[in-house]
């Protein structure tokens, strides 16, 4: 039976192999003999029969809500007694997303089969957040899985939480630039040309100002179609060169680098980091394992880079808050948290304050940054508009004024 197995090599690399074995314990038993750090090990078979059961489909993402329902309602269940086996069969008869449904009856099938519930999850890829099937072995391993999913569900609702405040906080300033520009198009193309045909009857000199306006005005409207066809074209291709793995962490170093704006993206990200490395460590899984599993979740390209190294340097023996300090992401106070957590041999407990202080310094510049936004684009927007009026009637007083002398 052959195996995908992500392994840490003696020089630092993080590589994927196929392996042939009888079992998920022999293999890793052989790979770890052989002098690799074993971080993965899943049966290839399940992958393939799901391509063989629904060839061409590709599946969606569970949405995180539906996601923390299915844990909650499964560590109900665990907790009330029920084997894991008809927990699954339970949860099955009354799931009534079809997506998930189909991704539930075949871990179903492979835990019925001899594989592990980690495993299972983990032979989806991406479609669940790489966190979930380490805490679920840490809960395996420990023979306390309920325990573990409570302490998953309270680190899905935290994020979910310091999602949301981001997401709420960026809606007003949304919906506001988008009406202010659609304002100042219907002004530029609708309004402002048929101030044009007055002063043609006119027969009148124009202002500079006026001109500009009116040369502005009549390209927007007479290549209106090849603007908006430009600009979908131009966001599609972007779309595209940020779905890259080159392109996804340049797009993402910009963000850091936004004024105002990059702290709140950083600290979001290190947020995460902190927030999963906690809730594993704390699952008892091992430091090396945990803080791979961490980075691979931030969601931040750019940052998840900075962060890889660190685990080769702390599987090298170097101290955790000097390979954080190292990647130049983290700021000095948290990595002075880090630095006693180790001392103290706290470090799960003291990252998730980090976190808890990161998820506060989010919301503060968030609020500081709409308190700001707010009078920044009405004075924008005042000045646009009163340029686009005094554009347009700078030529009738002119006109007045040479009729009155």
């Amino acid at each position: 039976m052959q195996f995908v197995c992500r392994l840490g090599t003696a020089d630092g690399r993080i590589v994927t192999e196929l392996q042939q074995g009888s079992d998920v314990g022999a293999v890793r038993r052989e790979l770890e003999r052989k002098g690799f750090h074993v971080f993965e090990v899943k049966p290839r078979g399940f992958g393939l029969l799901r391509q063989l059961r629904w060839p061409g489909r590709r599946r969606r993402r569970l949405p995180a809500r539906e996601f923390l329902a299915f844990n909650q309602e499964l560590a109900a269940l665990l907790r009330a007694g029920l084997p894991l086996l008809q927990s699954l069969d339970l949860m099955l008869e009354r799931m009534e997303d079809e997506n998930f449904r189909e991704i539930l009856s075949e871990v179903r099938d492979q835990v019925k089969s001899g594989a592990e519930l980690s495993e299972a999850f983990a032979s989806f890829g991406d479609l669940f957040p790489p966190l979930y099937p380490s805490t679920l072995k840490a809960g395996e391993r420990s023979g306390e899985l309920e325990q573990v999913l409570r302490r998953f569900i309270r680190y899905l609702r935290l994020v979910l939480g310091a999602r949301k405040k981001v997401f709420s906080a960026l809606i007003y300033p949304t919906v506001l630039i988008s009406l202010s520009v659609v304002m100042m198009l219907v002004m530029a193309v609708v309004v402002v040309p048929r101030f044009s045909r007055f002063y043609d009857d006119l027969d009148a000199e124009l202002p500079a100002l006026t001109q500009t306006t009116l040369s502005i005005s009549f390209f927007l409207r007479d290549h209106f179609l090849w603007i908006v066809a430009g600009a979908v074209a131009g966001i599609w291709a972007l779309r595209r060169w940020a779905g890259t793995e080159g392109g996804r962490v340049v797009v993402d170093r910009w963000r850091l680098e936004v004024p105002l704006v990059g702290d709140i993206f950083r600290y979001f990200s290190l947020s995460e980091f902190c927030r999963s490395l906690s809730t594993l460590l704390a699952g008892g899984i091992p430091l090396l394992q945990a803080l791979d599993t961490a980075v691979s979740a931030v969601s931040n390209a750019f940052v998840r880079r900075r962060l890889e190294p660190a685990i080769a340097a702390v599987r090298e023996g170097q101290a955790f808050h000097r390979a954080v300090e190292d990647s130049g992401i983290f700021p000095p106070l948290g990595i002075d948290m880090i630095k006693v957590g180790e001392a103290t041999g706290a470090l799960d407990d003291m990252l998730a304050s980090i976190s808890d202080h990161f998820d506060e310094a989010v919301e503060t510049r968030t609020e500081r940054l709409l308190a700001l936004f707010e009078p920044i684009m009405l004075v924008v927007m005042g000045v646009i508009v009163a340029a686009l009026l005094v554009s347009i009637y700078l030529p009738m007083v002119s006109i007045l004024g040479q009729v009155g002398s």
